[in-house]
């Protein structure tokens, strides 16, 4: 059933609600509130970790509205960002559910990691692991090797 006029409007907010539930899928979680704010917080991580090359481009496969999601308060000249390492990244990750019940970061990270590398192209999930600090790899890579491999 159509909510709009714009085909694409409904289409994306479809696309961005099964994102949200697959997120609560994977960490249990009954609440899509606190599924956006780690679909939130963890494209953010990502996309200030990479050169603006990479992160465009990963953007560009992004969903209309988990686009918008992705480029909400970019600012592409202060990026990619000096830190590095894995604890920085996880901590991003937990700061945006320092208002919420504690949560495991590298476990929500893990789990939208896995979601979007099941919906953008194998290439491009490649392409940004590559780009990305050893350290923050690997909680990608442990997710979602299965996954094309």
């Amino acid at each position: 059933m159509t909510t709009s006029a714009i085909s694409a409007f409904d289409s994306t907010v479809h696309m961005t609600n099964q994102w949200l539930n697959e997120i609560m899928e994977r960490m249990n979680w009954d609440d899509p509130h606190k599924a956006y704010h780690a679909l939130r917080a963890v494209l953010h991580a990502l996309r200030d970790r990479l050169p603006v090359n990479h992160a465009a481009a990963l953007g560009a496969q992004l969903p209309m509205l988990v686009r918008g999601i992705y480029y909400e308060g970019w600012n592409p000249n202060r990026t990619p960002i000096k830190e590095r390492k894995k604890a920085d990244f996880v901590h991003h990750i937990q700061a945006a559910f320092r208002d919420a019940p504690p949560v495991d970061a590298e476990e929500v990270t893990r789990a939208v990691l896995r979601v979007i590398a099941g919906h953008v192209s194998n290439g491009e999930v490649e392409s940004v692991k590559l780009t990305l600090p050893h350290e923050i790899r690997e909680l990608w890579e442990e997710e979602t090797n299965t996954l094309w491999f």
